[in-house]
């Protein structure tokens, strides 16, 4: 047993990690996870992960562990680490401040403001490429026409159905992955789209669309025998223009977002972004290189090109709505779609938005950065996004939720979706402070002020800690007696917190 010490930071773990018990089976309790193996102390969690953990230490060494390759995974993402944490190999002396894991790639930033990516290649830049400064478009040149990489054999074919016992990598949305059903479009003057794949507009059935999905994801999947030099690339050094410096990154299911500090809160972009989770203004399968998006028109890098339309909800009946504030501060990748917040508080989305995960109360894509209008002048300091669900917290500690709700994940008390930001009045956080939020595939976590962690969505691996495997649709306490949270970090089947003893 490991020494505990008052206010040593300690992590635990719950939910499903694999490597991490002998069994290879759920951790349906909190469980401390070891100490680095150098004896060093937790400094952070990590979101992300499908099948592992990502934490990172004091001295600024990212350690990842929980994977195994019973299930077919990619050490290249996630390292040869099982029930220890150790040190994920990096090029790189400089300490990390920020990580975060997709379902099958990794991003780190450095405390000198770079970034390293790793994983599936079809996430990994292959080159630079800037759109144009005069016209602000990107050209098609720039972008290869398909995806590099096939979807490895265990996506989950199952999109909209409710997974079985045996389907162990059932959070992964498959998505079209080569551009043969694409209509390029390079304009990024576009907010949504109503007409993109071949053959398929907002007419079509919802129905026509899932099987056209699902029989791409099986087409992807029958020729996903490569090996994982194949489809995946170690770490690398992420090309950025000169001078620019990163301070976040967030990673959803195969795309990459980073902020950075030294253009005044810029956002960039990169990997699939075939339903607009890049805000580029159109569909792009596959964006080989970071691209500066467009959610403040203040931003430097987008003074001189012509700016796309931030457009509100529809119930403004489609008038312009101007971002308020002058930089982006906060960023969340969910599984298709972004949001980020600016430092004024307000909240802007982009991507898919089948189940209304956008908030702009309908289920349209959204191609470029809009605002939630709907809140109006309510001040957002937090935003976690999942695969088809986005929560947000107010600086008053007020938590709202929309998008898909099949597991219970956006805690408003039932299962049905919802396409515009609901409050959530639960009576377990009715008097709660939230501070901080994740979210995982179909699962939620909050920490609140007094230093409290609640969970609610899906629970079939144990994701919220709660003893069980009964799905929650309100948010329930984490039992961590004596423990100050400090983070909370989801990952697709798991859940992470950052803690310290309290006396």
């Amino acid at each position: 047993m490991l020494e505990k010490k008052e206010g040593s930071p300690m992590v635990f773990m719950w939910g499903y990690l694999p490597g991490s018990s002998p069994e290879r089976g759920p951790l349906f309790v909190p469980t401390r996870v070891e100490r680095p193996s150098n004896g060093e102390q937790w400094k952070d969690v990590c979101g992300g992960g499908c099948g592992f953990a990502v934490a990172i230490s004091e001295s600024g060494k990212l350690h990842t562990w929980g994977s195994t390759d019973d299930l077919g995974q990619s050490y290249v993402a996630s390292g040869k680490h099982e029930r220890t944490p150790e040190p994920f190999p990096l090029p790189t002396d400089s300490a990390i401040v920020k990580a975060a894991a997709g379902w099958a790639h990794c991003v780190a930033a450095t405390e000198s403001g770079e970034v390293y990516t790793w994983g599936w290649k079809e996430c990994v830049p292959t080159g630079k490429t800037m759109p144009d400064p005069v016209t602000g478009q990107i050209s098609d040149k720039a972008l290869p026409a398909s995806s590099s990489g096939s979807l490895p054999s265990h996506v989950d074919e199952k999109l909209q159905t409710r997974p079985t016992s045996s389907d162990h990598h059932d959070l992964v949305d498959a998505s079209p992955s080569t551009s043969s059903d694409v209509s390029w479009c390079t304009s990024l003057t576009g907010t949504r789209s109503k007409s993109v794949l071949s053959g398929f507009s907002q007419s079509d059935s919802l129905e026509g669309a899932k099987r056209r999905r699902l029989a791409m994801g099986k087409q992807s999947a029958e020729k996903s025998n490569a090996s994982d030099e194949d489809i995946s690339a170690n770490p690398c050094l992420v090309t950025l223009s000169v001078g620019v410096k990163v301070s976040a990154v967030a990673a959803g299911g195969r795309h990459t977002l980073a902020l950075s500090v030294s253009d005044m809160g810029q956002v960039w972009g990169w990997g699939y972004g075939g339903e607009g989770q890049l805000g580029l203004g159109s569909r792009i399968p596959a964006v080989s290189s970071p691209h500066p998006i467009a959610c403040i028109e203040a931003s430097s890098y987008w003074k001189q090109i012509p700016q796309p339309s931030f457009r509100g909800s529809n119930l403004l009946d489609d008038k312009v709505f101007k971002p308020f504030g002058s930089y982006i501060k906060a960023i969340a990748c969910g599984g298709r779609h972004s949001a980020v917040i600016t430092d004024a508080g307000a909240l802007l989305t982009f991507g898919w938005g089948l189940y209304g995960q956008c908030g702009h109360g309908s289920t349209d894509d959204e191609l470029s950065p809009t605002c939630l209008s709907s809140l109006g002048g309510i001040q957002i300091q937090g935003v976690g996004a999942g695969l088809w669900h986005t929560v947000c917290i107010s600086v008053d500690g007020a938590v709202y939720a929309f998008g898909g709700n099949q597991f219970g994940q956006l805690g408003t008390g039932d299962d049905q979706a919802v396409t515009l930001p609901k409050l959530l009045e639960a009576p377990s956080i009715e008097h709660k402070h939230a501070k901080i939020v994740s979210c995982g595939a179909r699962h939620s976590a909050i920490i609140t002020e007094d230093g409290k962690a609640f969970c609610w969505g899906w629970n079939k691996y144990g994701q919220l800690g709660l003893g069980d495997a009964i799905d929650r649709n309100l948010p329930f306490e984490v039992p961590l007696e004596g423990c100050f949270l400090k983070n909370i970090a989801c990952g697709w089947w798991h859940t992470l917190a950052l803690a310290e003893l309290q006396s």
